[in-house]
C-alpha cells in the first residue's frame, strides 16, 4: 500500500525536476506536483498514484502510447477506464491502433513505463485527451518518474501537448 502523498510546490531545473515539471516550469504553467512511495507490487500504477494522492480514479489520467497506422500515439485516459483503441484511431484519422510496443514507446518518450507523462517528451507526439478532462478544475497526469504525479489545468495539458480532445475512453 502506498504511502501518502505528500503535497509538493512547483519544481524546475533547480530543484532537479523531470522533463515534464521542467517544461511547466518554462511554459508558465500553474501546477501542483504530488509525491508519494510507489509500491513496486502495485497492480495498476494509475490507481495507486489515485489513492495515495487521496482523489478519484476519474481525475488521475494515464499516459499510454499506441501504435496508429504506424504512427505512435499518446493517448491520455482517466484510470478509471481504458482505452478504446478504435476510438483513438477514429479521433486521429486513422484506421487501425495497437497499443504500442513498450520498448518503443520508453525510447520515444524518455520516460519508463508507469512514468511516462504526456509532458516533456524526448520526441513530440500527436496526442489525444480523453473528453472527460473537459470541465474539470484539474487533472493529474504522470510527471515523468513512478511516484510522482503532477497537477494542472487539462486546458494547460492540451495546450503544452498539442492534444486534441476526444471520447476514448471505455468504462
Amino acid at each position: 500500500m502506498a504511502k501518502k502523498a505528500k503535497q509538493g510546490k512547483k519544481t524546475g531545473p533547480q530543484s532537479g525536476g523531470t522533463p515534464a515539471t521542467v517544461a511547466l516550469t518554462a511554459a508558465g504553467v500553474p501546477f501542483t506536483v504530488h509525491a508519494y512511495e510507489h509500491d513496486p507490487a502495485a497492480a495498476s500504477y494509475g490507481e495507486e498514484a489515485a489513492e495515495a494522492l487521496g482523489v478519484s480514479p476519474d481525475q488521475v489520467f494515464k499516459t499510454l502510447l499506441a501504435d496508429v497506422d504506424g504512427t505512435l500515439t499518446v493517448a491520455v485516459v482517466p484510470v478509471s477506464g481504458s482505452l478504446d483503441l478504435k476510438a483513438l484511431a477514429a479521433a486521429v484519422g486513422g484506421k487501425r491502433a495497437t497499443m504500442a510496443d513498450p520498448a518503443a514507446a520508453e525510447r520515444s518518450t524518455g520516460y519508463v513505463l508507469g512514468g511516462i507523462s504526456p509532458l516533456g517528451q524526448r520526441k513530440r507526439l500527436r496526442t489525444v485527451l480523453d473528453a472527460s478532462a473537459q470541465g474539470r478544475p484539474t487533472v493529474c497526469v504522470s510527471a515523468g518518474r513512478r511516484g510522482l504525479e503532477v497537477e494542472l489545468a487539462p486546458d494547460d495539458l492540451v495546450a503544452l501537448t498539442g492534444a486534441r480532445l476526444a471520447p476514448i475512453a471505455r468504462g
